[in-house]
């Protein structure tokens, strides 16, 4: 993967503005730590940062190429799984390539097509095409959002960045946020609203969308949405074409001109792609597939099952490793370096996020780009499939709200009395939450359970999804490792959205559907193996560091955290001889321990990107 920058401007020369797109991109070398380049012209200036992976001499970016006199700059973060069959359109049109780079196929895929183009597109990805002789600016973005894009656009100056820390490097911006930033850290968080940025006039291009951008104004438009209509293929058909279409996602996602590996929890998900993977790069003749899986230290001694984590993986994984003749790799996480890589992980984002959840992936992904640069990884099965217990648990499934965020209440409590006269958690997470459903694609004549479930699944791709998929990038390109999805092959999910509940639920097990998919490819202890998330250290000194860390916070009377917290609410959880919060107030992982861990990101946040509060 890569990273992309860009600064257009109609009222400014920007030919000598080489300096701020270089130090724009320039925050983006963790992305893309191989190559640099910048193009300018009068209104445009444009950065890029490249992850090597495939065609090292080809791939070069911005990528300029001219046609009828017309010059056009792509700048482009992503990999894209049909390059073949977009290749093989363009030159039957009598386009010449230059090179191997799915780069190339995706810039001359804009000539020939135009905007349009990007429904043609199978992959991941963000990109920006300039168009200098019209002056016009294009963006898209994934249809899933794989890949993020922001932008801040004042009317005349339009800027644009893989993440917002290549925005606030340009002298004009300033981190900011007000009463919208305030809320989504404190009442959706660490989610975050389609669209948003949090930082006061940063937002996100949102997924399946791509804008143009002219001198008379921004105009986005929606490429790609779900669409429910009924399901006509019996169970036989269905389980066949979800093996089908997942089998051929995976293979299609395995091309690579550098290492290539598989994370492996010894859960259902992973190991299908694990499977699928070992047994393709063994007929091609590169094998044997490489398995890195993550545990903590003390895990052993101090995991505790739960009704959100019934299992530990450690025993899973070499049963997994051994079928697939995989040669495994096992990170083993200490919880010192737990608790310090938070600061890296807030700084990955440019916001507080998922705490431990995400400073342990990142110390994961570190791990593994000391010999590999390209991975796959299981998300979004339990979205698309309803693997969550939300799904299974009635008080949960009409909770009506976001099921895996129902601590409004306790929210509020945290909060200081002047903070909470600009931020009313409840009402606001009501208010996003209502936006969404009015927005679901219903089947018509659905009702009750049914509709109910169709909504929740929704909900799940465009709020949980996103935030695990963007957990995901930002902690795995914060370590120049690209990671691949290919659960979120748009084929797959627009054939599993339409699967009716039932059929999903097949065997009365969560996940039936994909579970009879996989019969034959898994050995069975696994293939039926209940689900558990991505794992979390257990180890009591968690909890003590994060204690620790917020009464530090909590006596220092510059911290910029404590007018925003009811400090002796929180004083009293960090003093608490028990873990006062054991049930999960974000996710299935997040209990007292992420909570304090959450504050301590904020803190870290406010002060190192040296953040002001606009209301």
């Amino acid at each position: 993967m890569c990273g992309i920058a860009g600064w257009i401007d109609w009222e400014r020369d920007l030919t000598e503005a080489v300096g701020v797109v270089r130090a724009m991109a320039e925050t983006l070398a963790c992305r893309g730590p191989d190559q640099a380049g910048t193009w300018t012209s009068s209104h445009a200036a444009i950065g890029h940062r490249r992850l090597i992976v495939i065609d090292p001499e080809g791939g070069g970016q911005p990528m300029v190429r001219t046609a009828g006199g017309r010059n056009f700059v792509l700048t482009y973060n992503g990999e894209l799984y049909n390059t073949a069959e977009i290749r093989s359109a363009l030159e039957s049109r009598g386009y010449v390539f230059q090179s191997n780079s799915d780069t190339e196929a995706v810039l001359l895929a804009y000539i020939e097509w135009g905007p349009r183009s990007v429904e043609r597109l199978n992959g991941i990805f963000a990109y920006a095409v300039w168009d200098e002789a019209n002056r016009r600016l294009v963006l898209a973005r994934d249809r899933l959002g794989v890949k993020p894009l922001f932008y801040r656009y004042d009317g005349h100056s339009f800027l644009f960045g893989s993440e917002p820390k290549a925005i606030l490097a340009h002298p004009d911006v300033k981190p900011e946020i007000d009463a919208e930033g305030l809320s989504e850290i404190f009442a959706v968080g660490p989610a975050r609203t389609p669209g948003v940025g949090v930082y006061k006039g940063i937002r996100e291009l949102k997924p399946g969308h791509f804008a143009v951008l002219s001198e008379s104004g921004l105009r986005t438009v929606r490429y790609w949405a779900l669409e429910s209509r009924p399901h006509e293929d019996d169970l036989e058909t269905t389980a066949r074409k979800v093996h089908d279409l997942l089998k051929d996602s995976v293979e299609r996602q395995l091309v690579s001109d550098v290492p290539i590996c598989t994370l492996l929890s010894g859960g259902l998900d992973s190991s299908a792609i694990s499977a699928f993977a070992a047994r393709h790069l063994e007929r091609q003749g590169r094998g044997p597939l490489h398995t890195f899986s993550i545990d903590y230290a003390g895990n052993d001694e101090h995991f505790k099952p739960s009704a959100f984590q019934p299992n530990s993986d450690a025993d899973w994984v070499p049963v997994i490793s051994n079928f697939l003749g995989t040669v495994h790799h096992k990170v083993v996480i200490e919880t010192e370096r737990l608790a310090e890589a938070l600061r890296d992980a807030v700084h990955a984002r440019d916001l507080p996020g998922m705490a431990d959840v995400d400073s342990s992936l990142y110390l994961f992904c570190r791990e593994i780009k000391k010999d590999f640069t390209v991975a796959l990884s299981g998300e979004c099965a339990d979205e698309m499939f309803g693997g969550y217990p939300w799904f299974h648990r009635e008080e949960m499934l009409w909770a009506d709200t976001f099921p895996w965020s129902r601590a409004g209440h306790h929210r509020s409590r945290w909060l200081s009395p002047e903070l909470r006269k600009v931020v009313d958690p409840e009402a606001y997470a009501r208010a996003r939450y209502e936006e969404t459903l009015a927005e679901t694609p219903r089947l018509e004549g659905e009702t009750g359970q049914a509709a109910r479930i169709r909504e929740l699944f929704y909900l799940n791709y465009t709020w949980f999804m996103a935030t695990l998929l963007n957990r995901k990038d930002r902690m795995s390109m914060a370590c120049g490792l690209e990671v691949r999805v290919p659960f979120c092959d748009h084929r797959l999910v627009e054939y599993v959205w339409n699967i009716p509940w039932e059929m999903k639920l097949h065997g009365g097990r969560e996940k039936g559907i994909l579970r009879k998919a996989l019969e034959g490819v898994l050995p069975e202890g696994v293939l039926y193996r209940k689900k558990s998330p991505f794992p979390k250290t257990h180890n009591p000194e968690y909890l003590h560091a994060m204690r620790r860390w917020v009464l530090r916070i909590l006596d220092d009377k510059n911290s910029p955290l404590l007018p925003l917290i009811d400090q002796k609410v929180i004083r009293a959880m960090a003093e608490a001889k028990d873990d006062t919060f054991d049930q999960p107030w974000f996710g299935q992982l997040m209990t007292g321990p992420q909570l304090l861990a959450y504050l301590v990101e904020i803190d870290t946040w406010l002060r190192d990107y040296r953040v002001s509060i606009a209301v």
